[in-house]
């Protein structure tokens, strides 16, 4: 469970970002000012942040400023529409993202999820070697070995087990073309005589499921003539 420091002088805000943050499966602490926020991340494990500009004591951009001293964490700030040169500053000086109040909850998931997953692809994570061994991903797409868990941004997909070892085999290998006859016969473990109509069909519903627009698909490539391959993220 990835646990998300909010920090806002206003109470509402909070409130609200937890319960938004809250209903995703992510655990929140939070903070009110920037020094109740750097006093906090000094002593939790936090993967994500989420602070505010204006705030008294200290502020969003000098607590900001601190943190990079001792953390990559991602930091998305909170920012007013005026605040436009804040936002350019704060990622001067290491703010990842920033989200314009009155921000929408959907907007803020997004930017959460999408924060937290390039951290983790950067290796910015910490994970055990079993862990590391078994997990694969690419953009937004998280294979997990291990688990035989498959996500999409975040969100948990549901694959049948040759759906499943088609992505596997894909993911593995980033960029590599894998002709029909192949992927036929490392995953269904028979020859691949009269093959390519099957893989073709198990390809397409396996877009369906990891694709946010399967007809010009972002993830599974065809490269005409030769077969698939995972574009590389």
């Amino acid at each position: 469970m990835d646990t998300i420091l909010i920090c806002d002088d206003d109470r509402d805000i909070v409130s609200a970002l937890e319960i938004y943050l809250g209903s995703e499966g992510y655990r929140t602490l939070a903070a009110y000012d920037g020094q109740e926020a750097l006093e906090t991340a000094a002593k939790e494990d936090i993967q994500l942040i989420l602070m505010d500009v204006m705030m008294p004591r200290l502020d969003g951009i000098r607590a900001t400023a601190k943190l990079r001293e001792r953390t990559n964490v991602p930091i998305i700030l909170l920012t007013a529409k005026s605040e436009d040169s804040d936002k350019i500053l704060g990622l001067n000086i290491g703010a990842d993202d920033y989200i314009t109040k009155p921000f929408n909850p959907v907007e803020v998931i997004a930017r959460v999820k999408s924060q937290l997953r390039r951290y983790t692809t950067l290796g910015g994570r910490r994970q055990t070697p079993a862990d590391s061994a078994s997990l694969y991903i690419n953009g937004g797409v998280a294979v997990d070995d291990a688990a035989k868990s498959v996500t999409v941004d975040g969100e948990s997909v549901s694959l049948t087990p040759l759906e499943y070892n088609i992505l596997l085999l894909l993911i593995r290998h980033p960029g590599r073309v894998f002709s029909t006859s192949q992927i036929y016969e490392q995953v269904w473990n028979d020859p691949s005589l009269g093959s390519e109509n099957t893989v073709a069909v198990h390809i397409r519903h396996l877009r369906e499921k990891i694709e946010i627009d399967p007809a010009n698909p972002r993830y599974i490539k065809v490269v005409w003539g030769l077969g698939y391959k995972m574009e590389k993220q």
